[in-house]
């Protein structure tokens, strides 16, 4: 997580945008780090191209992440398929999140969860 939360270092704990870290007697912010690929970025704006650069990855596990909250467990190798499928069906609509949580409704690992007893 470390890349990711350098390269948005600017941003404060409510979100406004800092250049100098008050806490540390004003010191510039350092925003730069390397991704696990190798990809170098610094701020926000680097962070968002190196994404939208792998954005078929990105999609599947943040897709995955959500499909874990949607199901209520962990995600098993036996979801892969499902969650292809919802990867494939927002693909399909240019990575709409709308279409990538309608498939993810409509999958069988959210259809066939279980209620809580």
């Amino acid at each position: 997580m470390d890349p990711l939360g350098f390269s948005l270092e600017n941003f404060d704990g409510i979100g406004q945008w800092r250049t100098t870290d008050a806490g540390a007697a004003g010191a510039a912010i350092d925003a730069s780090g390397v991704l696990l690929d190798g990809t170098k970025v610094d701020g926000p704006v680097a962070l968002r191209r190196a994404l939208v650069a792998q954005k078929e990855q990105f999609v599947r596990t943040v897709i995955a992440k959500l499909a874990t909250y949607a199901v209520g467990r962990e995600i098993e190798s036996f979801d892969a398929p499902a969650i292809r499928g919802i990867v494939r069906a927002a693909a399909q609509d240019d990575y709409r999140w709308s279409s990538a949580i309608l498939a993810l409704v409509k999958s069988a690992p959210f259809q066939m969860r279980r209620a809580a007893s």
